[in-house]
């Protein structure tokens, strides 16, 4: 395949995706679902915080590449909602309501807000889905839009049980080790937007 043929089928399949029915929005929204909960099992615990390290994030970020904000939100709202339903698919093959209201719950709420700010950049703007407009992009999702809940959820948590923090050891709980793990991942999820979403 030459490379306007590769530009012209990368452009059809973003197209038929941004133009499929809602059926087939819904499925995919589920399969992205599904997709983050097997992500999620890829897990590093770590001894001096309840949060793990885990690869959902990158399936979050995808989310809102592939899908677009409602879509992409609506497939992190699957993965909390199935997940304290019925579905052991969070970190550690966990599910149920004491997850969400746990230590990570600020974090699976972040997710619903990158994937749609994600997904909003993605339609709104073709010129932002090149490598460094992504990345700043997925930057802002990830270190804003996911750490801001999820650290105010740990914060609550931890005074809930009756162990409060300052400041920077909350960070050194539910930030600093993951700032690299992190990088890698926003500049995974930015390859994926150079590589397979059309720029016009």
């Amino acid at each position: 395949m030459n490379i306007d043929g590769y530009y012209s089928t990368r452009k059809n399949v973003f197209e038929r995706i941004q133009d499929a029915s809602v059926a087939t929005k819904l499925l995919m929204s589920l399969m992205m679902a599904c997709l983050t909960g097997i992500m999620a099992q890829i897990i590093i615990p770590l001894p001096w915080t309840p949060v793990p390290i885990t690869a959902q994030t990158f399936a979050v970020l995808c989310s809102g590449l592939f899908l677009g904000k409602k879509y992409g939100c609506l497939s992190q709202i699957l993965y909390i909602v199935l997940g304290v339903a019925f579905i052991s698919w969070f970190g550690g093959m966990t599910g149920g309501l004491d997850i969400l209201l746990g230590s990570t719950g600020g974090f699976l709420i972040g997710f619903v807000i990158a994937s749609y700010f994600v997904g909003l950049i993605t339609e709104k703007y073709a010129d932002a889905r090149n490598f460094k407009k992504m990345a700043l992009t997925i930057g802002i999702a990830n270190f804003a839009l996911i750490y801001i809940p999820g650290l105010a959820g740990l914060a609550l948590f931890l005074s809930m049980q009756g162990t409060p923090v300052g400041i920077v050891d909350l960070l050194m709980m539910g930030l600093v080790p993951f700032i690299a793990g992190d990088i890698v991942k926003i500049l995974g999820a930015a390859s994926v937007s150079k590589v397979f979403l059309p720029k016009d």
